[in-house]
């Protein structure tokens, strides 16, 4: 069930990004609340490989925008308060998306937070 739901994110990041803009996106995702659920030390685990192999099964290429968007989703569906960053790196010039549960990447090594200036939190 978490791999189609992984899938269903991964499509509705699709959709959104057809039809709006990066703005639009970014407050689609600050309005989902976390949800009041139970969760374990797991959850976040369980989530990250369910959106890796969804990823290998969609048929686009999926890139670190789209994975983080339906990361955070799950993340906050099953109760576990998630943030969309993205940042950017100058030399060379380079942006990138993650996803951090208490300051921390998930979806990602922990690099991530040193090699990039943080543009946007949603």
């Amino acid at each position: 069930m978490l791999f189609c739901r992984a899938l269903f994110a991964l499509v509705h990041y699709d959709l959104l990004k057809t039809f709006c803009r990066f703005e639009t996106i970014c407050a689609v995702i600050k309005s989902w609340q976390v949800a009041k659920r139970p969760t374990d030390e797991q959850t976040i685990e369980r989530i990250c490989q369910a959106i890796n192999h969804a990823a290998i099964w969609y048929p686009r290429r999926t890139l670190c925008l789209q994975r983080s968007f339906a990361t955070t989703y799950l993340l906050r569906r099953y109760g576990v308060s998630a943030q969309l960053v993205t940042g950017a790196q100058m030399v060379p010039l380079k942006a990138h998306a993650w996803v951090e549960v208490q300051g921390k990447p998930v979806n990602e090594n922990q690099s991530a937070q040193a090699s990039y200036s943080v543009w946007e939190r949603c």
